[in-house]
């Protein structure tokens, strides 16, 4: 199994929690340094709560799974303070 194909099923684990609040990920990258790119989709990235989102679940799941990969980021991160962040329904 490749790399790649390690990391997607590592993120099939957690993507049915992130659909739950209408967002996804997808990987963009993946660097020789083993960094994940990701892109955080519908929800996901215009949520306030991304970076815990990508840090707690989405890095932690990862890394576990595939103990090669350094580190996680995410290319379309919305700032916490950005007043066009929304809130999913379901922590309002």
């Amino acid at each position: 199994m490749s790399l790649l194909e390690r990391v997607e099923a590592a993120l099939d684990t957690i993507r049915p929690y992130l659909e739950t609040d209408g967002g996804n990920v997808s990987v963009e990258e993946i660097t020789p340094e083993g960094i994940v790119k990701l892109r955080l989709l519908g929800s996901c990235g215009s949520c306030p709560m991304s970076i815990m989102t990508l840090k707690a679940g989405i890095e932690g799941a990862i890394q576990k799974a595939v103990p090669e990969i350094t580190g996680v980021e995410a290319i379309n991160l919305t700032d916490i303070d950005d007043p066009n962040a929304v809130v999913p329904e379901n922590l309002r």
